[in-house]
C-alpha cells in the first residue's frame, strides 16, 4: 500500500518518475483532466441542489456529474503513468481534486438529509488532515496518491454514487455497507500516510 516518497531535491524540475533530464510540461492532458474535476464540483453542487435535492431528474443528472468527475481520477493516473506526464504539480492537485469532490458530494448529502453528519466529519478530518501535512513536509519532498489511497477514494466513490442515485429502498442496505468500508478505508491509509510523512521528515524513504 504504501508507495516511495520521492524527495523533490532529486526530481528534475516538472518532472517526477520518468527518469529523464527534460521538463515534464505541467500543462498536459493528465493535469488539464485534474482541473476538470476541480471544475466539475461546483456544477455538481448545482445540479444536487436543484429542486429541493431529492426530485428523481436531478438526482440522476447530479449522479452522472459525479460519475463524470470521478471517472476522470482514473482516466488522469492513467494517463500520467504511461506518457510519463507526472509532475509535481499533479502530485498536489490530483488528491486535491479527489478531496473537492468527495467533500463536496458528502456536505450535500448530509444537507439534504441522506447520509449521517459524523461520516461526513470522519471523512472530512481524515481528507483536510492529510492535505494540510502533504503540505507540512512538502519542502522536504512530494508524497505521492498510494495504491491504498486509490481504493479508498474508489471505495468512497461508488458509497457516494449509490446515496445520490434515486435506488429502491430495498438495497439501501448494500449503500450503507459500502460507506462503511469506505469510512474504514479513509481512517485506515490516513494512518499511512501520517507514517510516511514521519519517516520523510527523517530523511527515511519508505519502500
Amino acid at each position: 500500500m504504501t508507495e516511495p516518497v520521492v524527495p523533490s531535491s532529486r526530481l528534475p524540475h516538472g518532472n517526477s518518475t520518468t527518469g529523464s533530464s527534460d521538463p515534464v510540461p505541467v500543462v498536459n492532458i493528465a493535469n488539464v483532466l485534474t482541473v476538470l474535476r476541480i471544475a466539475l464540483v461546483p456544477v455538481f453542487l448545482v445540479v444536487l441542489f436543484a429542486d429541493g435535492g431529492h426530485d428523481t431528474t436531478w438526482r440522476i443528472g447530479a449522479t452522472l456529474v459525479f460519475a463524470t468527475a470521478a471517472i476522470t481520477d482514473r482516466i488522469d493516473g492513467q494517463l500520467a503513468r504511461k506518457y510519463g506526464l507526472v509532475t509535481d504539480f499533479g502530485k498536489m492537485a490530483d488528491p486535491i481534486a479527489d478531496k473537492a469532490l468527495i467533500g463536496a458530494a458528502l456536505i450535500g448529502l448530509s444537507i439534504l438529509g441522506d447520509l449521517p453528519w459524523w461520516v461526513t466529519v470522519v471523512i472530512a478530518v481524515r481528507e483536510v488532515g492529510i492535505t494540510l501535512v502533504r503540505f507540512a513536509v512538502i519542502r522536504h519532498g512530494v508524497i505521492p496518491a498510494g495504491r491504498g489511497g486509490k481504493v479508498k477514494t474508489l471505495v468512497q466513490s461508488f458509497a457516494i454514487g449509490m446515496y445520490l442515485a434515486p435506488l429502491p429502498d430495498e438495497v439501501r442496505f448494500a449503500s450503507v455497507t459500502l460507506m462503511g468500508l469506505a469510512v474504514f478505508l479513509t481512517v485506515y491509509t490516513g494512518l499511512d500516510y501520517v507514517v510516511q510523512a514521519v519517516r520523510l521528515r527523517r530523511g527515511v524513504s519508505s519502500s
